[in-house]
């Protein structure tokens, strides 16, 4: 887990902010040194460097291309850049003993004003802080994103320091091929990896921009992806059934093409790693678990451990996986050096799915039939607890002090206090309600977990996906701090993108970013104790070696109503670009892709041009529901998700606020202003 900055900056921004306005700027800007000998050598460092001294704090900034270039040479629109502060004692030269800094970069001038004066830096930072739409910054180096798993094909993006004021928080919408079942994310966060069943392909999305970078071929049915665990392969359940080809498909995450096909057998496959050394997948019909040779991508084993193996998992600590059988309600040990089961630990029939604590120590095994939650002791391989609940647990989630247990049939979350575990111990219990209703409502639950935790030490967020809303919580509470809507969008799991800087020696604070475009960058430097605000400046450039990049587009939806009746509706849109706003006339191929939430219909319109840089689809909406439309330019590259989307809704048959023509009025895609 990480340190609690995020949750001091996401719960005392305001605060924070008045802090900052206080403070009297001192501006610096970085000189930039090196290449201007004429020699043909140059050694690499940073691209731009400063140091600031106040209130008995010195800070070195430097920011340096992860590539290598050249000390000096400016950076370049695509470029991955560290950004490093170094705080120390200015008299000693000792590392500070101060709280995390904060952090955020961002065009200078690019943010408006009262009277549309010129902005200093605490006056930029005080609004950063505040947490306003539409005054964000382009890079945030202490905050992350909420990743909504939904059940239509997309991911919402929602940036929870926005939704705290109340506000509209929707970032960005990836839109994906298919219905998501699964997905992982990549051990620095920059990628995210979800498996599509319907469309037979794991969607490759890019953090940075929240788009879908690739889609890979992954079997007839691919289900649970994990990275094993150096991330050199994506393992893919494929959950073909009657084909033959059911088992695991191996994706290269370099090359991002299949580098394997591995039947193992029929039924659901869940997969756990022994190190990098073997992967072990259960084949639910057959009742066995495969063992695969991970450097020969090979596989060298079958092991019959139970009738019905529902679920798996590794014990860093015992170093053994364990395989827990639904039907014959045991727990068998897998022994990783010679391959073989050296035990079973006998439960009871019902069990589903297993977790271990982050310290591999307690294995928790739900008990969806029996009501309870048995905990397995990885140090002697013997049951240890058997948990009652208060209703039927499907789902385990862990924090370093707390084991979340979901349940099927109750709106409520139980967490097991891992402390209170032990032999002789009675397990602390305790519980919060997350919505009002059970989640089982909600029809097809998501195997991914509805649990995650927060960016901070002692915090998860918790998708209701009965009603869609996900909820904030810290622990300690009575009950969740917040709630953050999803945009009538039905969620399934959720997960964090992470964008804090982290600690990476003491006094130094780092983080890898990705240069958007081109430009004099501020990046903005707070410290809340000792008390500074100071911003430092970068030049970032176009790579001349990349072709001209298409020119900005922007879209703007005509005809706003509150609601429409079934039938054939006009979507009607203006393109313009986004540098002189002049209309884009004379686009042919512009497309609007549209479906009816939950994803059930799915339909692509050409859309034709009706008037200069003003263009209309015929949308075909029979049924009464929410309905989602993307647009997308294939000579422009721009694809679906890149452009802010639109609701329509079409209310049921004889309702009062039925309008004839399209509603428009719906939450924008706010990633289009970055």
């Amino acid at each position: 887990m990480r340190s609690g900055k995020s949750a001091r900056w996401f719960g005392a921004g305001l605060a924070i902010a008045a802090v900052a306005v206080g403070l009297v700027l001192a501006l610096a800007w970085a000189r930039q040194t090196g290449g201007e000998d004429g020699r043909a050598e140059k050694k690499a460092g940073p691209s731009a460097k400063g140091r600031v001294v106040k209130n008995g704090l010195a800070v070195d900034f430097s920011i340096a291309s992860v590539a290598g270039a050249a000390e000096g040479e400016p950076l370049r629109v695509g470029d991955f850049a560290e950004v490093k502060f170094r705080l120390t004692d200015p008299g000693t030269g000792a590392p500070a003993a101060t709280p995390e800094p904060a952090a955020w970069m961002d065009i200078g001038d690019r943010l408006p004003a009262p009277g549309h004066e010129k902005q200093d830096c605490k006056e930029k930072v005080a609004l950063y802080l505040k947490g306003m739409v539409g005054i964000r910054p382009m890079i945030d180096l202490n905050g992350y994103y909420l990743l909504v798993l939904n059940h239509d094909p997309s991911i919402s993006v929602i940036d929870p320091v926005v939704s705290m004021t109340g506000m509209t928080s929707l970032y960005a919408t990836a839109v994906l091929d298919g219905s998501p079942a699964d997905w992982t994310r990549s051990g620095d966060g920059k990628r995210l990896y979800v498996s599509m069943p319907g469309a037979g392909k794991v969607a490759v999305v890019d953090t940075d921009t929240f788009r879908v970078a690739a889609n890979v071929a992954a079997g007839r049915a691919p289900t649970r992806v994990l990275l094993q665990p150096d991330g050199r392969y994506l393992w893919v359940g494929d959950d073909s059934d009657g084909t033959g080809e059911g088992g695991a498909v191996v994706i290269d995450t370099v090359k991002l093409e299949t580098a394997a096909r591995l039947p193992t057998g029929s039924g659901h496959h869940e997969i756990a790693f022994a190190e990098n050394r073997y992967a072990f997948v259960t084949n639910r019909k057959q009742g066995t678990v495969s063992v695969v040779d991970v450097a020969l991508l090979k596989k060298v084993k079958d092991l019959a451990t139970g009738p019905a193996p529902l679920a798996i998992a590794w014990s860093p600590l015992s170093r053994q996986i364990y395989v827990a059988d639904g039907k014959e309600g045991t727990v068998a040990v897998i022994d990783t050096q010679a391959l073989s089961i050296v035990g079973r630990i006998a439960l009871r029939p019902g069990l589903g799915p297993m977790r271990f604590s982050p310290d591999g120590r307690f294995g928790f095994v739900v008990n969806t039939s029996q009501n309870a939650v048995h905990v397995v002791d990885a140090a002697d391989n013997q049951l240890l607890h058997t948990i009652p609940m208060p209703g039927q647990p499907y789902q385990v989630a862990f924090t370093r002090a707390f084991a979340y247990v979901r349940l099927l049939d109750s709106e409520n979350v139980q967490m097991v206090n891992l402390t209170s575990l032990g032999a002789g111990k009675q397990p602390i219990v305790k519980g919060f309600a997350v919505g009002t209703m059970a989640p089982k409502l909600a029809g097809d639950l998501s195997i991914a977990d509805s649990i995650t935790p927060a960016s901070t030490e002692a915090a998860v967020f918790v998708t209701d996906p009965a009603e869609s809303h996900l909820y904030y919580y810290m622990e300690g509470m009575n009950g969740p701090m917040g709630n953050f809507g999803n945009y009538g969008h039905r969620a399934r799991a959720v997960a964090i993108a992470d964008r804090s800087m982290r600690q990476v020696e003491p006094g130094v604070y780092s983080g890898t970013i990705r240069i958007p475009a081109a430009g004099r960058y501020d990046v903005a430097f707070l410290s809340q104790s000792p008390p500074l605000v100071h911003c430092f400046s970068v030049e970032a450039k176009e790579d001349p070696n990349q072709p001209e990049k298409r020119q900005a587009l922007e879209i703007k939806y005509l005809d706003p109503l509150p609601a429409v009746a079934a039938g054939t509706v006009p979507l009607r849109f203006t393109l313009s670009n986004g540098s002189n706003q002049l209309p884009r006339k004379g686009i042919d191929d512009a497309l609007v892709r549209y479906f009816l939430v939950p994803g059930v219909f799915h339909r692509e319109v050409p859309a034709r041009e009706v008037e200069a840089g003003v263009y209309e689809a015929p949308l075909e909406l029979a049924e009464p529901g929410a309905y989602y439309a993307y647009v997308s330019v294939r000579s422009l590259e721009i694809k679906f998700g890149d452009l802010p989307f639109r609701t329509v809704h079409v209310e049921p048959p004889g309702d009062s606020r039925q309008q004839p023509r399209v509603d428009v009025a719906a939450k924008e895609d706010l990633h289009a202003d970055k």
